[in-house]
């Protein structure tokens, strides 16, 4: 889930769902009860369906990228496409 979050081009979408997934694999972690473990794999496992969808429309329609996600210190270039 993790590999699958970093795929996101939005840095706001990427930032969440590594927040998400960390949060989600740590409750997984103090979890003892085995029939609650497999409930929240299973959830995770349907949860990693919906976020590779995700992640590929978000590639695909990404949009432009933020400030804060620019290499470059060079004003000329202003707006730069995440996906380019």
């Amino acid at each position: 889930m993790l590999k699958t979050s970093n795929s996101f081009s939005s840095y706001n979408f990427r930032n969440y769902f590594v927040r998400k997934t960390k949060d989600t694999f740590r409750s997984i972690q103090n979890e003892s009860d085995p029939s609650k473990i497999q409930a929240l794999y299973k959830e995770a496992v349907d949860d990693l369906a919906v976020l590779k969808r995700s992640a590929l429309v978000n590639q695909v329609y990404g949009g432009w990228k933020l400030a804060i996600e620019r290499q470059s210190e060079d004003p000329a270039v202003a707006r730069e496409r995440s996906d380019s």
